[in-house]
């Protein structure tokens, strides 16, 4: 799909990460290794995304993800689509 955008989500530390799978209590310390080595499997892929976010704190993420999101909105392909009719009434009228 080369129309979509690919967004990839950091926590802001492995230390981090290990304390936020632990902190839940739903995963065996076993599953968590799993999950780890997991995790840095995919960091490995990281620069091959559109984006980068680091989950640093809930709040400023979500803000870093509507940006994106926004952003691509606004893009002039995107805009030129939505917006036809206006863009020949301001250049004709």
């Amino acid at each position: 799909m080369p129309e979509a955008v690919s967004i990839f989500i950091l926590p802001p530390a492995i230390a981090e990460l290990r304390r936020r799978l632990q902190g839940r209590g739903t995963d065996s310390p076993e599953v968590i290794e799993k999950r780890m080595a997991a995790a840095r499997e995919d960091v490995s892929h990281a620069l091959e995304f559109d984006y980068l976010v680091v989950n640093d704190g809930f709040e400023e993420a979500l803000a870093d993800l509507l940006a994106i999101a926004r952003a691509r909105r606004l893009e002039i392909s995107a805009q030129a689509r939505r917006q036809n009719a206006l863009l020949e009434a301001l250049m004709t009228g």
